[in-house]
């Protein structure tokens, strides 16, 4: 104590100031990807909404969206965490059998994914869940002769093609889903006249099974049979469709 301090006074204690240490922060895009998914396995795609996952994370909505832009960028996010842990399947080495089995699989991991309504109508959502089999139908066209550019335009057919065959089969499975009675179309194949629609008329009992089959495997050997014919013509191939 100083000397010249007033006996019976209390000094203040010295403290030190100290920055408050707030709690880190649990939000992260793999946490937001991985709650995500797990209300996707357990409820469905069509469950999945920024709110939905917000109370997944015992969050605000204001929360979530520090983290994730919109919706978009969810799927996106969500779509190449998947395509990341799928597996690889080893290729077969003849260059012909590999650009098939490429192109195969663009057909085969795009039926697996969730959203596929969303996906076939976005390129970005697109590339985000098959970027890897882009590279892999690529790769194996050049294998085969296929200049860049040529294998470019054969990657777009092989896109669209499959693409438009995956959106007519979930359109159909979707409206058939809701149905409480047979289909209009096959009240208006029993009404047709065999005068005016000899074809539709004798198919008519075997429509529904011949247009339920699986042809995408040989429409897919077509497509790309047209393009091998052009290796040994001169010019580009026929463009794809825009």
């Amino acid at each position: 104590m100083r000397s010249d301090e007033p006996v019976g006074t209390a000094r203040k204690p010295v403290t030190t100031a100290r920055k408050k240490v707030g709690r880190p922060s649990r939000l992260s895009q793999p946490a937001i990807v991985e709650a995500a998914q797990r209300i996707v396995d357990t409820e469905g795609d069509g469950s999945l909404s920024m709110r939905r996952l917000a109370r997944e994370l015992s969050i605000t909505p204001m929360a979530l969206y520090h983290h994730v832009r919109d919706r978009d960028q969810l799927l996106r996010l969500l779509l190449e965490t998947k395509a990341r842990h799928q597996p690889r399947p080893t290729l077969p080495d003849d260059p012909r059998e590999r650009l098939t089995a490429a192109a195969q699989l663009l057909y085969d991991v795009l039926a697996e994914c969730p959203f596929l309504g969303e996906i076939l109508t976005s390129e970005e959502l697109l590339n985000a869940s098959s970027r890897w089999v882009t590279e892999a139908v690529l790769e194996a066209a050049l294998g085969c002769g296929f200049s860049l550019e040529e294998a470019v335009a054969l990657y777009r057919a092989v896109a669209h093609y499959t693409g438009g065959e995956l959106l007519i089969r979930l359109t159909r499975e979707r409206h058939l889903a809701h149905l409480d009675h047979p289909p209009y179309r096959s009240h208006a194949m029993a009404a047709l006249q065999p005068q005016t629609h000899p074809r539709l008329t004798a198919l008519a009992d075997r429509w529904p099974v011949l247009t339920a089959r699986d042809t995408h495997e040989a429409g897919l050997e077509a497509l790309l049979d047209g393009f091998f014919r052009t290796l040994d013509r001169s010019g580009p191939p026929p463009p794809a469709p825009s």
